[in-house]
């Protein structure tokens, strides 16, 4: 008996220590680690600031930017109701970025000055011109809230407007009006008390209901769950518009409520509101709550109201849908006040066939009569760039066929003045004309930039060519629709149009870069083609001067041709032997093999390494290849996504066969690596090839029965095509993956569709199959990472995984 009771004790000693060790390999408890001091050093590299140019371009702002924050700063209450995140501190956006100086400067660069009367530990945000170029506003994030400041240019003098009671949960938090005079801001509640405690016994329990309506909706995150969220949502989104001069005066206008939108009329008289209302949904974020569409004067009387917009739970399936009534409300640029809209008619639906798909309508103060018809069109309403009286451009796509058409219209006109103007691919990046040129008016609002007494336009675009993008500016005739280059970019640079300074001198802000000069801001003058330097921002990673770069082609091998960037380490000869590679791509889908094949980037800019950039690892001896080309054709009938796999495999089929050619990567010493859809893609090419050494998949999706109302570009629902979904869902499939896998996610993920979730089951699946992986997941990050002990510790943990598994 002693001995049974012995030998039972050490069975289960042993199985108990058994059990631990099991513990102790499947759970890692580590601290945050640091990657190696070279990645170290570029990811702690300055940051280049921003620029504003004044609606007069005749100053400009430069916005210093912050380096990374700490995971203290980001683990800060966070509340996540009705798809928005909000820091319950400040009644604002939760982990927001934000700038922490700004200085001001000529045009040309000269005198420079710095702010004065700011206080310590700034975080400006919504930083916003008034109509007259003479000042600018923004917004301080406090402890406890946010404020409004404002600051003229010519003395740089600085003032707060108000203390920390702005409210910007959700939309605009604030407005100039036209007489750059006054502002209009959204104020928390003054009397709305606590927030609502949360109840310690629930009343009941959370019933949704659905009887026959049809409300196929894609994955969201962040949605109110019970009648506690949708309290804290009224709670913290409520407010009130709030009227302030510059002298500090200040009214009340209108009543409070859930403000989504609001925007003051080209001539400053009225007031377009949005307002969200009861019910609320917990299938879709707030932006398909109902809304009330309301004209208010500038005392905040209501005038009209425009439309009461019901739940939209029940949107058509499929690219191209859109809510039944109106939508898209906004005012007309060019007139002191018009409001204009547009309305279906197709019900909504892409699958109803129907001669004309969008109405717009408008309606002109003072308000009193009935909307009247404007323009229509053919495909899916996009947008409208107003001009004058006899010009307008509106827009118009349809996703099924990557049509998209451009026409002039006349606004004072019937829909017998719309004219055709473009019409064209949109894959079809070589014969892309590019976007009209826009300037802002006295009044505040953009409106289209005419030359020559209105007989010209102009346009510019990123100039995509076989040889990489070249931009360009071009002037365009309004009676013959013939453009006129005046300027394209010119290796070895890559220089990029900012805007017009002065358009009757023919003078452009150019940003200008190369592969040994970073980006700089420039005067260009499109007549004389002098040149004037007006920033001088330094090399943040001297380091990497000597970094090679080249843009390589090839072909698969059914015939669609290929591009990636390559970067070699500094002084690397092939005679030196071939290099452990990483590749790092995202696959994207095309209707054809043409447009598929199309050179995008240049060979010619800068090389400024992000935080998460895969480029991080040309300090560790590794060749890069980036951006590589991973289309996915569906051509006719076909659904690109059909030959998903077999056209993601023959992707990196061909791209490891160039670089193995040209000598500079080792075949087996290859890892694939990617980022939300680049994620996806590399489980998929390591379950269904053995191409690679290793994988590096961060914040993917991995099970598309998950998401079974359409992902990415997939129209379809699961139900539909459900071999699609399963045949692309590398979760289903985890019985095949025996290459060593490494999967990183932000437990605080935002992104439609990419759970948390996705990687524990993935990692689940491939731990019971035997598969080589590990798992990491980052507290408090979300789709991105931000926090810089997060980063760092992604980027220690990517260093390990390679050195381990492809450098071996």
């Amino acid at each position: 008996m002693k001995t049974n009771l012995f030998t039972n004790k050490l069975m289960w000693l042993g199985l108990t220590m058994f059990l631990l060790n099991g513990l102790i390999i499947a759970q890692i408890n580590l601290t945050y680690k640091l990657p190696p001091k070279e990645i170290v050093e570029l990811v702690d590299a300055e940051l280049t600031p921003s620029v504003s140019v004044n609606p007069t371009s005749d100053k400009m702002l430069l916005l210093e930017r912050p380096s990374m924050p700490s995971i203290e700063d980001i683990a800060s209450d966070e509340l996540r109701l009705g798809g928005i995140r909000i820091d319950p501190k400040t009644n604002g956006p939760s982990r927001s970025r934000y700038n922490t100086n700004i200085k001001i400067l000529n045009i040309d660069g000269t005198n420079e000055i710095s702010l004065k009367g700011l206080p310590p530990n700034l975080k400006i945000r919504n930083v916003s011109w008034s109509p007259d170029g003479k000042k600018f506003a923004f917004t301080n994030t406090i402890s406890d809230g946010i404020e409004l400041w404002m600051a003229y240019v010519e003395s740089g003098e600085a003032s707060r407007l108000t203390a920390g009671i702005l409210n910007n949960a959700i939309g605009r938090t604030y407005i100039w009006s036209s007489d750059s005079k006054t502002l209009v801001f959204k104020s928390i509640l003054k009397d709305r008390g606590a927030p609502p405690q949360k109840p310690f016994v629930p009343a009941g329990p959370v019933i949704q209901e659905n009887i026959g309506t049809t409300a196929a909706v894609r994955t969201y995150q962040d949605l109110l769950t019970n009648s506690y969220d949708e309290s804290l949502f009224k709670y913290f989104t409520q407010s009130q518009l709030i009227l302030i001069t510059l002298d500090k005066e200040s009214k009340k206008l209108g009543n409070p409520g859930i403000i989504s939108s609001f925007n003051s009329s080209p001539n400053g008289n009225y007031l377009l509101v949005q307002i969200v209302k009861h019910p609320f949904s917990y299938i879709v974020p707030y932006r398909r709550f109902p809304l009330s569409i309301e004209i208010w004067d500038k005392n905040g009387n209501l005038v009209k109201k425009v439309a009461d917009i019901p739940l939209s739970e029940s949107i058509p399936k499929g690219f191209g849908s859109v809510r039944k009534g109106p939508r898209s409300f906004t005012w007309r640029s060019d007139v002191p006040a018009a409001v204009y809209w547009v309305e279906a008619q197709d019900e909504g639906d892409p699958k109803n066939k129907v001669e004309i798909r969008d109405q717009i309508f408008y309606l002109e103060a003072p308000f009193t009569g009935n909307p009247k018809k404007s323009v229509n069109t053919n495909l899916r309403y996009s947008r409208i760039t107003w001009g004058n009286e006899n010009l307008a451009i509106i827009y118009e796509n349809w996703r099924k066929t990557r049509k998209s058409v451009t026409s002039f219209f006349n606004p004072s006109g019937t829909e017998a003045s719309r004219k055709v103007i473009f019409d064209i691919s949109s894959e079809d990046r070589y014969n892309d004309p590019g976007r009209f040129v826009t300037t802002t008016n006295e009044n505040g609002k953009r409106v289209l930039m005419l030359a020559d007494k209105g007989k010209s336009l102009y346009l510019t675009g990123s100039g995509a060519s076989p040889e990489g993008n070249r931009p360009f500016v071009d002037k365009f005739d309004i009676e013959t629709y013939k453009t006129n280059r005046l300027w394209r970019s010119e290796a070895p640079y890559y220089e990029s149009p900012y805007g017009f300074i002065d358009v009757k001198k023919g003078i452009i802000l150019t940003s200008r870069q190369s592969k040994e000069e970073p980006a700089n801001y420039f005067l260009r003058n499109l007549k004389n083609k002098k040149l004037t330097q007006v920033t001088h921002f330094p090399n943040p990673s001297p380091q990497l001067k000597n970094v090679q770069k080249q843009l390589i082609k090839y072909e698969r091998k059914d015939g669609v041709q290929l591009t990636a960037e390559l970067y070699l380490p500094a002084g690397y000869k092939v005679e030196d032997g071939p290099l452990p590679t990483l590749m790092w791509a995202y696959p994207r889908e095309y209707k054809s093999a043409d447009a598929a094949g199309q050179v995008s980037g240049s060979p010619h800019t800068f090389i400024r390494i992000s935080p998460t950039s895969a480029l991080l690892w040309i300090t560790q001896g590794y060749a890069i290849v980036n951006n590589a080309a991973f289309p996915i054709v569906g051509e006719g009938d076909t659904e690109p996504n059909d030959g998903f796999r077999e056209q993601l495999v023959a992707n990196a089929e061909a791209v490891i066969d160039k670089v193995v050619s040209m000598g500079v990567s080792d075949r087996d010493r290859i890892a694939v690596g990617g980022h939300s859809y680049g994620a996806f893609m590399t489980a998929n090419l390591l379950a269904h090839s053995d191409l690679f050494a290793a994988g590096i998949a961060r914040s993917g999706a991995y099970n598309r029965t998950l998401t079974p109302f359409g992902f990415q570009a997939e129209p379809r629902t699961y139900w539909e095509a459900p071999d699609v979904y399963y045949n692309m869902s590398p979760f289903m499939h985890a019985d095949k993956v025996k290459t060593p896998i490494l999967l990183i996610h932000g437990i605080a993920d935002n992104n439609s569709g990419t759970f948390p979730i996705q990687s524990e089951r993935f990692y689940n699946a491939l731990k019971g199959h035997g598969a080589t992986t590990r798992l990491v997941m980052l507290p408090h990050e979300s789709h991105g990472y931000r926090a810089r002990e997060s980063v760092m510790h992604m980027l220690w943990e990517t260093t390990e995984w390679l050195n381990k598994y492809v450098k071996k």
